[in-house]
């Protein structure tokens, strides 16, 4: 069996959870709420206050789906208990990133600024002018919404400038010689 689609889910004392057939599942917590379809290749059963994930057969790829389906389900549990960030570090001269409402707007060299909308259930705050903190109840939108901004400027590998995550490590390449 999958190692981390047999673990059971264990809800928060302020998470509840629905299975409706056609294994669909919905999470309400403090948070928020999320719903999400998965595949009829695995069982999904709510017993009080713990879900369990089970899988029909033992085939390749439906034990992948399996760890994953179960994975997805804690990642809902977690997010509307607690939620979910991502630090986005902005380095350059002149370089700086501000709130104008909900928007994020980031001077980051080009000529103009740039303005980046928030998605539903995503929120932005920006402690500093080169720090910006993505935050959300959704695990793969928070990641998908820092990928996003990381790409209007991504590190360039000569000095660094560009927006990385927290911690990221930019290679930096040597550059020319003179001879």
């Amino acid at each position: 069996m999958s190692r981390i689609g047999r673990l059971p889910i264990e809800l928060p004392a302020n998470v509840s959870a629905v299975v409706n057939p056609g294994n669909e599942v919905t999470i309400k917590g403090p948070k928020g709420e999320l719903k999400k379809k998965f595949s009829n290749k695995v069982g999904i059963s709510l017993e009080g206050n713990v879900i369990t994930v089970t899988r029909v057969s033992d085939e390749k790829q439906i034990k992948a789906l399996h760890g994953m389906t179960r994975a997805m389900i804690a990642n809902m549990a977690r997010g509307v208990s607690e939620g979910f960030t991502k630090e986005l570090e902005i380095v350059g001269v002149g370089y700086r990133a501000q709130l104008s409402g909900k928007k994020l707007v980031l001077n980051i060299g080009f000529t103009h600024s740039v303005e980046v909308e928030p998605k539903d259930g995503i929120a932005f705050e920006v402690p500093s002018q080169t720090q910006i903190i993505i935050k959300g109840v959704d695990k793969q939108m928070v990641g998908q919404v820092a990928a996003d901004i990381r790409a209007i400027k991504s590190p360039e590998p000569y000095k660094g400038k560009g927006i990385r995550y927290a911690g990221e490590y930019v290679a930096l390449k040597e550059g020319k010689s003179g001879m």
